[in-house]
């Protein structure tokens, strides 16, 4: 779909040039040719790109007249792409980094300054997707990276969507953080999982030091047959799960009684939506702190959910009290929610 509405002048310019002024076929000059230019959307604003593009003159050589543009490029933005790689790259961290949608993060662009359009940000999320399978399946990248290290710290894991969905299998290298293989299969039995590890051993140029997983009864059988003098480790996550179960379930249990002392603030947000003035303005605030503190977790066993709920909500009542001791009374909400005290 065309632009409607056209962009506004750049306000910053980049010339660039090659640094290359030999053809990299016969060795002779490069003579500028014309100046092409680019305009880009970035984090840090519109960019107009000036580029010096040379030929070579050389009438016998492969690459005549062929255009050679600056290599600095290259690092701002795939070819004829109207955004920057830095837009990109934070498209693909807030879908897969952070999970949001496609509407989340096209608000949080257009918050930002970046004038993108919600489509686009689709297009832009498949180019990401496309520069990481590029880059996974760069096998000679990843032959010299591992060979330099010398060896390989093997994980695996199995990711299934739902029950009945094909699983995905990831093994990757913990030293590198490189995905070794990745692969969907339909069942998860010791042979399939032999299988993998086989196809993997004999892709790796250098040794297995070790093995981390779960504690599945297949991947271990599996690993204990393919790699049978190899350490084979439990992940520490899991380690950690198991012990921290207990305080899991206690901090579970706190969380859903803190909620029952404050429930019922949609009902004063109602009864605030006609007021005017910095009192009911107030009221507002507190009450989207409540349903803040409410809805956001923690990421278990590390950070306790039900202590952070506690922490939020004891820090709002230390406001309101603040607020009653400096006015000299307290708000309306207060006397509806004199029970969050409870918490404090």
């Amino acid at each position: 779909m065309a632009r409607r509405v056209p962009r506004p002048p750049a306000q910053r310019h980049v010339r660039l040039t090659p640094l290359c002024k030999q053809c990299v076929s016969c060795g002779k000059r490069l003579w500028v040719a014309y100046h092409a230019q680019r305009t880009l959307m970035t984090l840090r604003g519109l960019y107009h790109l000036r580029l010096v593009v040379r030929r070579c003159r050389t009438a016998d050589c492969p690459l005549y007249h062929l255009p050679y543009r600056p290599e600095a490029e290259g690092r701002w933005a795939l070819p004829h792409g109207e955004f920057g790689l830095d837009v990109i790259t934070l498209i693909g961290q807030m879908r897969y980094g952070e999970h949001y949608t496609i509407p989340q993060i096209h608000h949080r662009l257009v918050q930002q300054g970046v004038q993108i359009a919600l489509r686009t940000v689709t297009d832009l999320l498949a180019r990401y997707e496309e520069l990481v399978a590029l880059h996974l399946l760069d096998q000679g990248r990843l032959q010299e990276r591992l060979t330099q290290q010398g060896q390989v710290i093997l994980a695996i894991d199995g990711m299934q969507p739902d029950v009945g969905h094909e699983v995905l299998w990831v093994l990757r290298d913990c030293l590198s953080g490189e995905v070794l293989l990745a692969r969907t299969l339909l069942s998860s039995t010791q042979g399939d999982l032999v299988a993998l590890l086989h196809e993997v051993t004999e892709a790796l140029p250098v040794p297995i030091a070790g093995v981390i997983s779960d504690g599945q009864q297949t991947i271990r059988q599996a690993v204990a047959r393919c790699l049978l003098d190899v350490p084979h480790q439990l992940c520490q996550f899991h380690y950690l799960r198991d012990a921290a179960k207990p305080i899991f379930e206690a901090d579970r249990h706190a969380k859903a009684q803190l909620k029952q002392h404050v429930r019922g603030v949609r009902p004063i947000e109602r009864a605030l939506e006609r007021q005017e003035g910095e009192q009911a303005q107030a009221m507002r605030g507190y009450c989207l702190a409540v349903r803040s503190a409410l809805t956001d977790d923690g990421w278990p066993p590390l950070c306790a959910s039900g202590l952070k709920l506690y922490d939020r909500l004891t820090q709002i009542v230390s406001s309101l009290a603040r607020l009653e001791e400096k006015r000299g009374s307290c708000l309306q909400p207060c006397a509806n929610c004199a029970r969050y005290s409870g918490v404090a």
